[in-house]
Order: C-alpha cells, then structure tokens, then sequence
C-alpha cells in the first residue's frame, strides 16, 4: 500500500469502525495490536497514525501500553477517547477519574477555530461520548481547541507536531459530522490522496497471490456463499486453471443452489469445479436426530470427511483457499488485561483439522463485508450471488427443528423459495441483513376447502443487523406478509399455518436452533 492509516487497537467497540471510515475516505487502513513495536510501524511508513479508544483506565496496572517511541515517529497522531488519555499520560500531562462520567449525547464548542481537524465546520457540534476518566493537565506544548459540558480538555492539539486528542467518538454515527473530521485529518493533514479503491486492490491482490502461489495448484472450499464465492473469482483471476474448487452439497441447501454454483462457476466462470453429492450421507447421519448441537457436530465431521476425501481425489495442492476476511483477523487478538476484548477465534473453513498439510491462502484477510461486495462485483459476478443474504454453515438442518427427513426438507426448502421471491420482488430483499422460513415441529388443525388438515406450521423471519451480533425483527408490510403467507399455505404441500417472528437478538437468536 503506498498510503495508510495505522491504527493502534486498546480494545475500543469500534476500532473496527474508525478503519472503515477511513477506506470510505479511499485511504487503506489497517489494525495493529497496541504493543506493536514502532519500528515495525515505521516499516509500514503510514502517513499517520491513530489510538483507538479502549475500556482501560491509563493509570491501571494492566492498562494496555504502546511502544512509547511511536511518538517519535514524525507522523500525525489522533487519539480518541483512550488514545487521548493515554497521548497526555505519556507526554506529561494528567489524568484522573471524572466526577461525572460523560456518556451518550454532548455538545462540543470550539474554542479555536483554526484547528484543522473541524475545518468547515460550525462552532458547535454534537458529538458521542463514553468515557468515566478524563485529562486534568494539559502536556507541555498543546493547547485547548474544544469543550464540553464536561470537560475542559474535549479537544487537544500540538500543532507543531501534529498531534490532536479528541475525547469524543468521531467515528460512531451519533457524532453526525465526524466523518468530516476523520477525512481532514487524513487528507488535510496527513496529506494522504484517494488511492484506495476496490481496482487498485483488485491488481494488488492478483500480484499477491500470484506472488505466494507460483506455479503450485490451490483448493477452495466453495459454498455458495458471497466469502468464497469472492474467493473463488479472485483467485481465478489470479491463477486460472491452478485452482480447483470443491462443492460439497449436504443435500440441506436451499432451493437449486446446487444448480445455481455449478452454473455460475462451472459453465459460466469455467472454474474447475469438483462436485460432491454427499446427500444421503448428511441425511443419513442425521436420521431420528433431532438435539441442535448433535446436529451441528455431525454435520461438520461428515463434512470434514467428505472433504478431506475430495482434496485427495482432486490431485495434489500445495496450497488451500478460504474466505477469511478482516474482522475474523483483527478480532483473533486479545487485548492484554481485557479478555472480553476476544469477540470470537479465528475461523477455519468447515473447521478443517490441522493434519491437512495445507499452506494457507487468504485473499480477502484485508477486506470488510462490504468491501468484498464490491470486489465481487468488480470481478464480474452476478448481483444475486455478491448480495444474497447469510445463509448458516449447517444449512437448513438448524432451520428444520426437530429431525431433518427429506420430506420435511422439501416443504421448508419450497416455502423459503417462496420468502425469497417475495421478499426480492417487492426489493426488500437487498435491504435487511436476512429473511427465511423457519419449519417448526408443530402440526395443527386447518381448513382447506370442504377439508380438515392437520399440517405443519412455517415461520417467517426477517431481522436488521450490522453484523449479526445484534439484530432486530423488521416491521415487513402487512400486504408483503400476506402475500407470502397465502402463497406458503397454497403452494407448499404439508403446511396450512404461517406465523411470523417478531423477536429481537437478543434476547432470541437470529437463527432458531
């Protein structure tokens, strides 16, 4: 990268965030743990360099520390909230718990409008705070460019230096102007252009895999999925025919995905695809099975087995592809005193067991979600495959409660078909995080012309979410509701009743089992 925006992580909720909010500048960003030693930074040569925010109080004795020399590295540095904190702890300032703590909604005032972080912007802003300490002393050599009801000290600079401290969250989208502020510290005074773009990443990222590869063959583990799908397109822009993709259908995916991957990659892509149809495998295994976590282990281990199987019969790889993206790399490191800080481990595609003697191949470990929407479809692949929504690893076995038969398969796969017609052709498909009927083990009494039915009940689901931890039920409009409802009840055999769930993660889940 020839311009880039490090940022050192304290363990802030929204590191994550700040680095988004610089790529949408088209500035490259990236995370480093906090104790990254300065010389490996100056190796980056960033153009600047931000503290992220961060649980800690500075004066803790297990308070993250960073290499103290990163303040000699004569790049621009921003601290937020924590960075602050710890920017006036270590250049000689002070800090000491608050009276009040100051979180929620402020109003911040510029005491000096020539601060080139609010330049263009009004004397009085409203900000996001959440924070208990706060700076008491200035360092030597900075001067106050802000207030808040709160804090005497809610702005910092050394302008010589280039040194700025805010106590707010700029990047939170309760600061409604703080994406201006990140973009004229990036650009106005780290001085960085717009190179970041998903072309330029796209020719870097060839040259890199063709850089780790060589002439040596890759297998991909190809779900259908947008991750490795993206994967897929990726490397074979990158290495063509030395990419082997394996497809292994559980017989629990949805309505002719199986059709759909091998004609998107096999017929249209000319991606060399190995097919395995484990379908009665999966079922079988599964039979009279109806705990969710027994579901899930045998689902994995068989498809581990058949995978294992595939690779062997692929030929010999040296090298083995997943979609791992930036989130599943940054949230892999702990923060030193604050375990809680660890969000989730490392994923391994399908949970592959260590004595597969792959080296790695990572080509999206750079990339947000969004990100590698764009990518995808920079590569050329179809909107409904860059943009379908998250579909869970074990498939339709966790949305079939109880035990999975290929009868009660075929009903839930017809009735979510159906969810996803309706919910594309009225275009509420591509503006929630994800839709889909839920099979429950419930039977009950209907009327279908002159007769009784005693059939099974579908549930529909629709959440709003960020990023899946989180998730709230979406208000779908009646008419939507009924049409999908009516349609379930008339098309799909086995089923007279459908209900729809309005429950929140949390304190529900997004998915039923």
């Amino acid at each position: 990268m020839n311009e880039q925006i490090v940022i050192l992580d304290f363990g802030s909720q929204y590191t994550q965030v700040i680095a988004r909010r610089i790529r949408e500048c088209s500035v490259y960003s990236t995370i480093l743990p906090f104790d990254t030693p300065a010389a490996e930074i100056a190796a980056l040569r960033p153009s600047g360099l931000i503290l992220s925010g961060g649980p800690s109080s500075v004066y803790s004795p297990t308070a993250p520390l960073p290499d103290p020399a990163i303040f000699d590295l004569g790049v621009p540095i921003l601290g937020i909230c924590f960075g602050l904190q710890l920017m006036g702890h270590y250049l000689g300032g002070a800090v000491e718990k608050g009276q009040k703590r100051e979180y929620g909604k402020g109003t911040l005032t510029l005491r000096d409008k020539a601060c080139r972080l609010f330049k263009k912007l009004p004397a009085n802003l409203q900000v996001w705070n959440s924070h208990g300490d706060k700076l008491t002393r200035l360092p030597e050599g900075f001067s106050v460019v802000a207030t808040t009801e709160n804090s005497d000290f809610a702005v910092i600079e050394h302008r010589a230096r280039r040194f700025f401290g805010l106590q707010f969250h700029p990047e939170v989208a309760h600061t409604p102007r703080g994406r201006e502020i990140i973009t004229n510290f990036v650009h106005g005074i780290c001085g960085c252009g717009k190179t970041w773009t998903m072309r330029s990443y796209l020719d870097q990222a060839v040259e890199q895999i063709r850089a780790q590869v060589g002439s040596e063959r890759v297998i991909l583990g190809l779900s259908g999925g947008v991750d490795s799908s993206v994967a897929a397109a990726l490397l074979h822009r990158a290495i063509g025919d030395q990419l082997v993709c394996i497809f292994v259908n559980n017989g629990l995916l949805r309505s002719r995905e199986a059709e759909t991957v091998q004609e998107v990659f096999g017929r249209n892509f000319k991606i060399k695809l190995l097919y395995e149809d484990a379908t009665d495998l999966f079922l079988r295994r599964l039979r009279k099975v109806t705990d969710p976590e027994r579901k899930r282990k045998i689902i994995g281990k068989t498809f581990i087995e058949v995978f294992q199987a595939a690779t062997r019969r692929a030929g010999k790889a040296k090298f083995l592809a997943q979609g791992t993206l930036y989130p599943d790399v940054i949230e892999s490191v702990p923060i030193a005193g604050n375990p809680a800080a660890l969000i989730k481990s490392h994923h391994n595609v399908g949970g592959l067991p260590k004595n597969m003697k792959f080296t790695l191949v990572e080509p999206l470990k750079c990339l947000f979600k969004d990100e590698v929407r764009q990518l995808g479809l920079e590569l050329g692949l179809p909107h409904e495959i860059v943009y379908r929504q998250p579909f869970p690893g074990p498939g339709l076995a966790v949305r079939v409660l109880g035990e999975v038969t290929p009868a009660r398969l075929e009903i839930l796969q017809n009735a979510d078909a159906i969810v996803v017609q309706e919910m594309k052709r009225s275009d509420w498909y591509y503006k929630i995080w994800q839709s889909f009927a839920v099979l429950l083990p419930v039977r009950s009494v209907g009327v279908m012309g002159d007769e009784r039915t005693y059939d099974y009940t579908i549930a529909i689901r629709a959440v709003e979410s960020q990023d899946g931890m989180t998730a709230d039920w979406v208000r779908l409009p009646g008419e939507l509701l009924e049409t999908m409802a009516n349609r379930i009840i008339n098309e799909v055999k086995g089923v007279n009743r459908c209900v729809y769930d309005i429950t929140s993660k949390p304190p529900g889940t997004i998915e039923w089992e």
